[in-house]
C-alpha cells in the first residue's frame, strides 16, 4: 500500500525564558495552515507530536511537558507602529487540541528574536550595535509587548552572563515590557473584588484573588490548601487526587471569572486561567539544590499549568503575580507583606525572579499599566520540520 511522502516545513526551535517551542513564520506554513482552522491545528499536533497516549511525544518535537509543548506563528504585522505578529498555540500532550486562549510570556523572549533573523523587522530599525526594539502586536490576547533584544555586528546576539533560574546555560539578556497586560476585556479583577470565596462543591470554600493581568490566574493562600509555598514538582505532581483538587478548584474559578460558563467546559480550556498558590517569604531548596534564603524574596509561589505544578514560573503568571503585588490586599499583596510595590521578587521551584509592575487605580477600578521582566532565548535547532503529507 502506498503511502505519502512526508512534506518539509521551515521552523526553527527556541529555548525561550524557561519553555521551549517550535516557531513558523506563517508565509512558510502549507497553504491551507496560513488560516486558522482544523489544517493548522493537525500539522502543529503532529509535529510536536500529540496526541500521545504515552505521554512522551516521542514522534514529535515535543517534551511532553506543558513547558515543552508550545508553538508560535509569526507574521508581518498588520497594526500600526508594529514589527511582528505573535500567535501562540499551547498543544496538549495527550489530547488532540491545541489551545489558542492566551500568551506564552517565556516564548515571547524569543519572539523578537525570531522576528529579526526571520526578515520581519525593517532592517532600518535594526542597529549594527546596540539594542533594536521589537515592537511585538500579542494576537491571542490582542495587546502589545516590547521585547528589547540585543545586537552585534547586525546580528542577534544570543550568547551572554545573564542568568535566568530554571535554565541551566547564560545567555544574553533580553527585557520584556507586556504594556497594558491586563488579559481579555473587562475588569483586571472580573469579580470586582481583591478577594473572593471560591466555593469549590466537595473540596472546600478559599479565599481567592482572581486576576486577569499577562494571563487569567487564580491565588489562593498555600495553607488554606495544606501547602507550605516551598513545594517543588515531585512534591504535587506524583499526587493524582492532588492535581484533580487542582483541576477541580482551576475549573470553578474559571466560571467566577466569566470565562467559561459551565466547569464541563475547562477540560477544552487548558491553557487558562493559571491555578496558583502563594505564602510568605520562607527559606527553602530550589530543585536545583541552590538554598533560596526568607530574606532574599517577597513572597514564595508556585504555579500549575496545563494540569501540573510548572517547574519555574510561567513567563504570563509572572505578569499576574507582579501585578497583583502592586494591588494592596490582594492575596498576593498580603503574602508579601503588604503596603505599595513597584517590583515583587519571588519564589519558585527552580529559584527567584524580580518583576517589575505598575498598577492605577482609576475611579474604583484597577488598571494593570505595565509589567516588566528579563529573560533569555536561543535558538536550538533551525531548517525544517517534516510531517506526513496526509496530516491534513
Amino acid at each position: 500500500m502506498a503511502h505519502p511522502a512526508q512534506i518539509k516545513i521551515p521552523a526553527t526551535y527556541y529555548r525561550g525564558g524557561t519553555s521551549k517551542g517550535v516557531f513558523f513564520r506563517r508565509q512558510d506554513l502549507p497553504a491551507p495552515a496560513q488560516e486558522p482552522g482544523e489544517a493548522r491545528d493537525k500539522i502543529l499536533l503532529r509535529v510536536i507530536g500529540s496526541p500521545d497516549p504515552y505521554g512522551q511525544q516521542i514522534d514529535g518535537m515535543g517534551g511532553a511537558t506543558s513547558s515543552t509543548s508550545k508553538t508560535v506563528i509569526l507574521d508581518k504585522s498588520s497594526q500600526p507602529d508594529h514589527d511582528v505578529d505573535y500567535l501562540f498555540g499551547q498543544v496538549a500532550i495527550n489530547k488532540a487540541f491545541v489551545d489558542w486562549s492566551g500568551n506564552c510570556g517565556n516564548l515571547t523572549a524569543a519572539v523578537g528574536a525570531c522576528a529579526i533573523s526571520g526578515g520581519l523587522v525593517d532592517p532600518e530599525r535594526i542597529p549594527e550595535n546596540g539594542i533594536c526594539t521589537v515592537r511585538i502586536w500579542q494576537k491571542n490576547i490582542s495587546k502589545t509587548i516590547i521585547a528589547h533584544v540585543p545586537i552585534t555586528n547586525g546580528e542577534v546576539q544570543e550568547t551572554g552572563d545573564f542568568e535566568l533560574d530554571g535554565v541551566t546555560f547564560p545567555a544574553a539578556e533580553v527585557v520584556i515590557e507586556f504594556m497594558d497586560p491586563a488579559d481579555g476585556e473587562g475588569s483586571m479583577f472580573p469579580t470586582g473584588n481583591l478577594v473572593d470565596d471560591l466555593e469549590v462543591p466537595g473540596i472546600g470554600t478559599f479565599k481567592a484573588t482572581m486576576i486577569n493581568a499577562g494571563i487569567p490566574t487564580i491565588f489562593v493562600n498555600a495553607a488554606d490548601i495544606g501547602y507550605t509555598g516551598t513545594e517543588l514538582q515531585k512534591d504535587i505532581n506524583g499526587d493524582a487526587a492532588a492535581l484533580e483538587r487542582f483541576e477541580t478548584m482551576r475549573a470553578y474559578g474559571a466560571v467566577k471569572m466569566g470565562l467559561i460558563a459551565d466547569i464541563s467546559e475547562a477540560a477544552a480550556r487548558q491553557h487558562t486561567p493559571k491555578i496558583a498558590f502563594v505564602a510568605p517569604a520562607t527559606d527553602y531548596q530550589a530543585s536545583s539544590g541552590k538554598q533560596i534564603a526568607a530574606s532574599d524574596i517577597d513572597v514564595c509561589v508556585r504555579a500549575l499549568s496545563m494540569g501540573k505544578l510548572h517547574h519555574a514560573m510561567m513567563g504570563t503568571a509572572s505578569v499576574a503575580i507582579a501585578t497583583a503585588a502592586a494591588v494592596p490586599g490582594t492575596l498576593v499583596n498580603l503574602a508579601a507583606g503588604g503596603g505599595e510595590r513597584d517590583a515583587v521578587t519571588f519564589g519558585h521551584p527552580s529559584g527567584t525572579l524580580r518583576v517589575g509592575a505598575a498598577a492605577s487605580e482609576v475611579n474604583g477600578d484597577w488598571k494593570a499599566d505595565k509589567a516588566v521582566m528579563s529573560r533569555s532565548a536561543r535558538v536550538i535547532m533551525e531548517g525544517f520540520v517534516r510531517v506526513p503529507g496526509d496530516t491534513f
